[in-house]
């Protein structure tokens, strides 16, 4: 099966302390990784996300999966989807 691989480049961007902990909080609020946040008011919330939070069938845990045509989440593309978290 020719699944598409989607490279993800990490952006960095500086933010007071204030600013910094307003970002947290609203993705927090959204239940959003700050990634995922930003990127959705960056380019409109009816942008899609390459993941969506599911119940895993075998531990009960809230994970993502992929949604449509995306690659399977591996080790590696959780580490770049967390490299901004705190």
């Amino acid at each position: 099966m020719g699944n598409t691989v989607i490279l993800m480049i990490t952006i960095t961007f500086k933010a007071s302390e204030d600013e910094a902990r307003r970002i947290r909080q609203l993705a927090r609020h959204e239940r959003l990784s700050i990634s995922e946040y930003l990127r959705r008011r960056a380019l409109g919330n009816d942008s899609p996300s390459a993941y969506e939070r599911v119940k895993c069938e075998f531990t009960g845990a809230e994970i993502l999966k992929p949604v449509g045509a995306f690659a399977p989440l591996t080790t590696e593309t959780v580490r770049e989807m967390l490299a901004d978290f705190p």
